[in-house]
Parts: C-alpha cells; structure tokens; sequence
C-alpha cells in the first residue's frame, strides 16, 4: 500500500435499519484495498438539523487508514452512498436519506475545493459529529481550530449546544 493518512468519516442515516446501512458502510470501507483498520464510534441519535418535519438520525464517526487523496476517498464515499441507495435530492439538502458519507478530517490537511471543504464546515457546531469522533480519535486534530476535544469541553462550557439533542445508543 501506499502511503497511508489517518481520515474521519462521519456517517448518518434515518431512512430503513439506520445501524445495519452504517455498518454496512464500514465493510465495504474494510472490504476494499484503500483502507486499513476502520474503527466505528457508537451509534448516536440526534435531531434532524436544518429541515426537522424527519426523523431522528443515527450518526457515527469512523477512523480510517486510507491510501487514497482526499478527492478520491470523496469519490468512493459518494458511489458508497449510491451502492447503499441515496438518491440525492438537491432540493431538500438537508431532507431524509439512506446514508449520509462526510469527509470530516484528512490528516491534518486543509483542502477547499468546489466539492471537498475539509475540514467539514460544519462539524465543529454539531455535537452529533464531535461526540463520535473523539471517541474513535481522542487526538483528533481540527485544522483551524484545534483539537476536537478541547473544543468540545469549550463549547459544553457555554452551552453552545444547547438545543441539540444525542443520545448514545448501547447495543
């Protein structure tokens, strides 16, 4: 393999068996060449964010050793989300879905580009998406920000996530 970097991914789904969609995700991520090692946090409920007439999402992080670009491993991400059946709806965004493959981090690399912004743009507001991350990267390092961890004890401090419910799930 080549040279392998450390990606987070982060993962949601509310349409179907939400737990068997992302752990099916996480064996074709192990299934395939380009990674080695997929570790997937907990499974966590979480409000829908933006459009709320859904239901609740399951969300969760997954650390990869990946040989591929941050380009290509968006690629795969998107025909991963394909083979599991989303069907993208450019009106509704932020609408039901299947299963929901975010490049979150890729190494310590900042990439903006007219498809990929990494770090996500968004993680950092969303406890959905630092509450599983940190617990499959503890080290985690946001670029631009700092570790997620710090971050996140920063923003329970001031109740910055205040209207945003998770629950972990136990299996």
């Amino acid at each position: 393999m080549n040279h392998m970097i450390t990606a987070y991914i982060g993962l949601g789904s509310n349409l179907g068996n939400s737990q068997t969609v992302l752990n099916g995700v996480v064996k074709l991520l192990a299934n395939s060449e380009h990674f080695c090692m997929p570790v997937m946090s907990s499974f966590y409920q979480s409000s829908p964010v933006g459009y709320e007439d859904q239901p609740d999402f399951i969300n969760a992080v997954v650390k990869v050793d990946t040989s591929l670009s941050a380009q290509s491993l968006l690629k795969f991400l998107m025909a991963v989300e394909k083979a599991v059946g989303r069907k993208r709806d450019e009106k509704l965004k932020d609408g039901p879905r299947i299963v929901d493959c975010d490049l979150l981090l890729f190494g310590r690399e900042e990439v903006k580009t007219e498809n990929l912004v990494v770090p996500h743009p968004r993680m950092t507001k969303r406890l959905f998406v630092l509450e599983p991350l940190i617990e499959v990267g503890p080290k985690a390092f946001i670029p631009g920000f700092g570790y997620a961890k710090a971050l996140l004890e920063e923003f329970q401090e001031q109740n910055l996530f205040v209207d945003q419910k998770i629950t972990k799930l136990v299996a």
